[in-house]
């Protein structure tokens, strides 16, 4: 595991120290968790892309034009 060092505001660190108490986590462990959350919607937005790149390439269409009230049906 590679270590980093950041640097904020004393009271930002306070305040998310207090959050990681709350949560019964270390500081660390919310720190570790938000970097995963962060590099996983990464890659989502990543895939994402692909597939809708993939999707226009190949030609793929709905077959006719929807009306807004199709659009937005539940």
């Amino acid at each position: 595991m590679k270590n980093i060092t950041l640097s904020a505001e004393e009271n930002l660190i306070e305040q998310a120290r207090q959050a990681a108490r709350v949560q019964h986590k270390t500081l660390n462990q919310l720190f570790r968790e938000w970097l995963a959350d962060l590099a996983s919607r990464q890659n989502n937005t990543s895939e994402y892309k692909a597939l809708m790149r993939d999707i226009r390439q190949s030609g793929a269409t709905a077959g006719r034009k929807f009306s807004r009230e199709e659009m937005n049906e539940r």
